[in-house]
């Protein structure tokens, strides 16, 4: 039987390759245009506008589109896509089927990121949604369209670089000059002087409010209770809310501007594309300037606020906000802090006492030490002060040689200078041991000896250091401390006759009550004095 002659029917294509539409399809094309303005400055209204208005007409001049919407974002970067709202509609609004085609001015427009503009042009690609650059005249389904697009927004990339350097450049330029620059509209306390020697002009009903915080806070308050007292009184937050929280009331106290400095470029971008910030650690330079503008807070009472806040910290809970006595009193008993305990608190004789806090807990001896009135703690206070005052010059004197000795820290930097020298060594060592193993056969168990060797000594190293670092910063904050002691001793020439909080805190470190009812009050700079 002769063989039947093999015919070969050619089926023509039905999609376009390009558009992906079917060759015989009436529909239009539902195409949508994207216009951005990367700035929200009146002067970029028009070209933003006119971005609008140029693709509305340009969509519909084509008979075989129809305008779906024209998307648009204002004042907004192009270097990311995560805040940009309309885009984002956008790009939800093609995958969910609406949109064939997206036109827009350019790649720049679109993303000045590559790895952006790549992902979005792939992800719609795989839904049948093309984009049309017109600068560039590319479209995404033409097959040389993506390497035009991947060199195109490769540049687009560089110029955001480019632009990011240079405003970071100016940043630090405006504070190497000494010029402040601060979210006025969100900062308690504060507006826009009218020239550079004036640049921070005091609003004094609001400074009235920074007073406030910090005269409680040196009062005892902790920053919840504080904030937690503000919002009860439908006092606003500096960004208008009605609601308080404890980060902006320490972010308050923390603030060196209240005291009439300036620390400038406290964070900085490290990611130009995804413009995030951290926290300066020494990564970048930093400036400090003092006698900035006018201060709201003295300088004393600001570094008094910052040593109370570093002991509390220490502290941790154990910490008491109730009052300035919180946390100062000691039990000569068990060590533990006494506390305020209410007495007849329905009656008219109601008071306040102060009495360890662990005194009548179950499974442990009863401490033996008495409670005290706070009209009693204040007047032995008041007299232990006064016996400092006679001899105010010679105490004066010991403080200022243990503040030398304290703020000497030539030693520990030479110390941490040769361990971290000796570490860079250790780390060339690892590195080197890592490449031999790379280029070579070497024996996997003596390799791993040698690198455990090298991770030991290096993590040794590291712990030597934070010692040293801990101990200089202790020393530090002792030196802070003695320091607080004497701007106060120093001011005093006549004896003390009422109570002052900022007094007490300045000057005392801890109060110990004794079994016999006296306190052991031992002040800031070492010396004890019993009353």
């Amino acid at each position: 039987m002769a063989a039947t002659a093999r015919s070969v029917k050619v089926i023509p294509p039905k999609i376009n390759p390009a558009t992906r539409i079917p060759d015989m399809a009436i529909a239009k094309r539902r195409v949508a245009g994207y216009a951005r303005v990367s700035t929200d400055s009146d002067e970029q209204y028009t070209s933003y506008q006119a971005q609008v208005d140029y693709y509305t007409q340009f969509i519909k001049s084509n008979p075989d589109w129809t305008l779906v919407d024209v998307y648009t974002d204002e004042g907004i970067s192009g270097t990311n896509t995560k805040h940009r709202a309309g885009f984002n509609r956008m790009i939800r609004d093609a995958l969910d089927g609406k949109i064939d085609l997206i036109v827009t001015k350019s790649i720049s427009r679109f993303a000045r990121n590559t790895v952006d503009t790549l992902t979005y042009v792939r992800k719609l690609k795989e839904h049948n949604v093309e984009v049309y650059f017109e600068k560039e005249n590319i479209y995404t389904f033409d097959t040389k369209g993506e390497v035009l697009i991947t060199i195109m927004s490769s540049l687009a990339q560089e110029e955001s670089r480019s632009i990011s350097e240079n405003v970071t450049w100016g940043h630090r330029k405006r504070f190497s000059d000494g010029k402040l620059s601060l979210a006025y509209s969100s900062f308690l306390g504060y507006e826009k002087g009218p020239d550079k020697d004036h640049p921070l002009v005091i609003v004094e009903d609001q400074a009235a409010i920074v007073r406030r915080i910090y005269t409680m806070f040196i009062e005892g308050k902790t920053p919840f209770t504080i904030a937690k007292t503000l919002t009860d009184e439908g006092i606003p937050t500096p960004g208008g809310k009605d609601k308080w929280g404890s980060a902006v009331i320490e972010s308050i106290l923390s603030n060196e501007k209240y005291k009439g400095s300036a620390l400038l470029q406290k964070k900085f971008t490290v990611d130009f594309l995804q413009h995030k910030m951290k926290e300066n650690n020494g990564e970048v330079p930093q400036y400090y300037i003092e006698h900035s503008h006018d201060a709201i807070i003295s300088p004393e009472d600001w570094n008094l606020v910052q040593l109370e806040m570093a002991r509390r910290k220490r502290l941790g809970r154990r910490y008491s906000g109730n009052s300035v006595f919180g946390s100062r009193l000691i039990c000569e008993d068990c060590g533990g802090f006494f506390g305020a305990k209410t007495w007849n608190s329905t009656s008219k004789y109601k008071r306040t006492i102060w009495q360890c806090n662990d005194k009548f807990k179950d499974n442990k001896p009863r401490c033996t030490t008495p409670h005290l009135t706070e009209d009693d703690i204040k007047a032995r206070f008041i007299v232990a002060y006064n016996s400092l005052i006679p001899d105010k010059a010679n105490t004066l004197d010991d403080c200022r040689r243990m503040m030398d000795v304290l703020t000497d820290t030539t030693e520990i930097d030479r110390k941490i200078a040769d361990l971290l020298q000796e570490a860079e060594v250790v780390t060339g060592l690892t590195r080197k041991l890592i490449e031999e193993n790379a280029a070579k056969s070497m024996d996997q168990a003596g390799f791993s000896r040698k690198y455990k060797g090298y991770e030991d000594r290096y993590n040794g190293l590291k712990e030597k250091v934070e010692k040293l670092q801990q101990e200089s910063e202790q020393r530090k904050a002792q030196a802070d401390s003695i320091s607080a002691f004497m701007f106060e001793l120093h001011e005093t020439d006549e004896p003390v006759t009422e109570f002052d909080s900022k007094l007490w805190i300045s000057v005392i470190d801890s109060a110990v009550v004794k079994h016999s009812g006296k306190l052991l009050f031992r002040f800031r700079n070492g010396m004890e004095v019993e009353g």
